[in-house]
Order: structure tokens, then C-alpha cells, then sequence
């Protein structure tokens, strides 16, 4: 065979191999720099995204005493956090936030998640209508009956796992 067609076929066979090999990697590729693109926005949010437990408390009078003070029926425990980060934290109750005696804390359900059950939460931004950066989220936690005294700690944790602790006396 003539060494002009033997280098021609040799020629066709590293691009066809060439273009077999670029259809089998390159999808790979694409997905593997999407999963990072992904990832590295991720990670961004969550160097943005951060919350503070500012302070917490209970519906209770100067002897200590439990009072329905705000009348809605329950026994409230109040507790305020407040969005520390740079970006806005979409869907609040989406977060998880427990609550309890130390050494016994549980989680708490959202009232939209508790089927009328207590206790439960429900919250409201305070002076905003989003969760804003430097605005404060009051928490509700809904209780049927008063809490033994004690000291509770309480925990709020966002939907991307950043979360902030408080103690707090009854």
C-alpha cells in the first residue's frame, strides 16, 4: 500500500476516534461544571445568609408567673432573630426551630406543618414585609399550657443549615 493512503487512514481513524471520544467525554464535562457552578453559588449563599438569635422570653409577670399577656389563648415563648447576613431569607417557616429544657430540646413544627396541634410556631417580620437583611423575625412558639421553670435553650436553623443558639430562663 501506497505510504500516502496508509497516513491518510491513519489520519481518519484519529479523528473519528478523536470525535468518539469528545461525544463520551464532554457531556461529563458539562454536567461536572454545572455541579460546580452549583456548588460555588451555593457556598456563596451561605457565606451571605447568617442569623443571631437576639433574644428570647416568655409570656410571664414580674413574680414569674405565666400570663396569656398578648390574649390569644396559648402560652407564648417570644423569640427574636435577627437577619445578620447580606441577603434576603426567603420562606421562614421552611427553617426548623427547636426548643426545651436543656439536656431535653425538641423541635418545634411550624403551624403549617403541625395540623392545628401545640406546641407550634408562627412568626411575623417585625417592621418589614420580607426578611430582609438587619430585620428581626419574632418566632411564636404556641404552647396549651404553661412550662415548668427552668433553663431552655432554643435553636433556629435555616434551610441551608446555618443556625444560631439561645438559653434562656423560665
Amino acid at each position: 500500500m501506497d505510504k500516502q493512503i496508509v497516513t491518510t487512514l491513519l489520519i481518519m481513524a484519529a479523528v473519528v476516534t478523536f470525535a468518539m471520544a469528545f461525544q463520551a467525554i464532554y457531556p461529563a464535562v458539562m454536567r461536572s461544571s454545572d455541579a460546580m457552578v452549583s456548588a460555588g453559588r451555593s457556598a456563596s449563599d451561605r457565606l451571605r445568609t447568617d442569623v443571631q438569635v437576639i433574644h428570647a422570653g416568655a409570656e410571664l409577670d414580674a413574680d414569674g408567673l405565666w400570663q396569656d399577656v398578648n390574649g390569644d389563648g396559648d402560652y407564648d415563648v417570644l423569640i427574636w432573630v435577627k437577619n445578620v447576613g447580606s441577603l434576603s431569607i426567603a420562606a421562614p417557616e421552611a427553617g426548623d426551630l427547636f426548643l426545651g429544657p436543656e439536656g431535653d430540646v425538641r423541635r418545634v413544627p411550624h403551624a403549617s406543618q403541625a395540623g392545628g396541634d401545640l406546641p407550634h410556631w408562627t412568626y411575623t417580620v417585625e417592621g418589614a414585609e420580607r426578611w430582609d437583611p438587619t430585620a428581626t423575625l419574632l418566632i411564636t412558639v404556641h404552647y396549651g399550657q404553661t412550662l415548668p421553670r427552668g433553663r431552655y435553650g432554643c435553636k433556629y436553623i435555616t434551610t441551608n443549615g446555618l443556625s444560631s443558639e439561645y438559653s434562656l430562663g423560665m
